[in-house]
């Protein structure tokens, strides 16, 4: 089926559709940096550019939509109806692609997107409850659960809200059940590695604080399951926000390659990019393992309503 992903980033979410079966036919980011990474290991179906500016006509027709898209503030939240609700977000964004597709007779079967846990209560849960109300004005269906990372086989604390919606009313999904857990942080560390990634001894106190001034938090350093990693890890933040680990009785950050690996992507997957944008990129990006356990329970229900081709 053909795919339409929107705030691809450099593909967690793409490669999980992938894996099953699923053909992505366009993609676009905003982020130079984001589509090099994804030409680099995808292919030239990305398109650089703001979602905002490209025009309807130049996004084919498609089957599956899917994104991980920003949260931003609905600042008209509850107190209008339908698309009014969320203008100015890049969510009515997508709810105008979808739109303009239904309105040229080619509605699309499905939808996947990927956001925040905290989506789900995000001012008082009246975001989500407008993300839900417009879903469902266009003709979909809306399945929604939050999916942490560490449940589908990569130890890393990641909890993200995903929404999956189909336009078929019969539709039962049901999202995947997790599974053990049977690795560790320490299991996809570098054995060998440079030695600028290792902490000074004049930065070590700081970094390894329990905080300062407002924030106060528990310095923790050689976690079995990582904490989750942000797209600020390059600034490097305390151990009670950020993951470090000891080696050869040093202190280090975590190294790009390692990076990717807590996000899912296997070891052929190509950075391209500078250490300080890889950082961003995998802070950034879907966990491939859980888009993957979510791409096969699509396709399983596609395959029961008769759907999937």
């Amino acid at each position: 089926m053909k795919v339409v992903s929107l705030f691809s980033g450099i593909g967690g979410l793409d490669r999980g559709f992938i894996n099953n079966g699923f053909d992505i036919i366009w993609a676009n980011d905003f982020d130079k940096y984001a589509v090099e990474t994804y030409k680099a290991n995808y292919s030239n179906h990305i398109e650089l550019g703001d979602i905002n500016l490209i025009d309807f006509d130049d996004i084919p027709d498609f089957d599956i939509l899917i994104g991980g898209f920003p949260c931003q503030p609905f600042s008209m939240m509850g107190s209008q109806q339908g698309f009014d609700d969320a203008r100015g977000t890049l969510f009515f964004r997508i709810a105008e692609i979808l739109n303009n597709k239904i309105q040229n007779g080619h509605k699309p079967r499905a939808i996947v997107l990927e956001n925040v846990r905290s989506l789900k209560t995000h001012d008082k849960g009246r975001t989500f409850a407008t993300i839900q109300r417009i879903l469902e004005g266009l003709g979909y269906t809306f399945f929604a659960k939050v999916l942490n990372s560490a449940h589908y086989g990569v130890p890393q604390t990641r909890n993200r809200t995903y929404i999956v919606c189909f336009a078929n009313e019969n539709a039962d999904f049901a999202f995947p059940e997790s599974v053990e857990l049977t690795t560790t942080l320490q299991d996809l560390l570098e054995k060998d590695v440079d030695d600028k990634y290792f902490l000074s001894e004049r930065i070590l106190p700081t970094i390894l604080s329990n905080g300062t001034g407002g924030y106060v938090g528990k310095s923790e350093i050689d976690l079995k399951i990582a904490r989750p990693l942000c797209a600020t890890m390059a600034k490097m933040h305390r151990a009670c926000q950020d993951n470090y680990v000891t080696q050869n009785d040093r202190v280090r950050r975590l190294v790009p390659r390692e990076c990717a690996r807590f996000q899912g992507f296997y070891d052929d997957f190509v950075i391209p990019v500078s250490d300080s944008q890889a950082y961003k990129q995998f802070g950034n990006a879907v966990t491939v393992n859980v888009s993957d356990a979510v791409a096969r329970e699509v396709r399983r229900t596609l395959e029961i309503l008769g759907e999937w081709h």
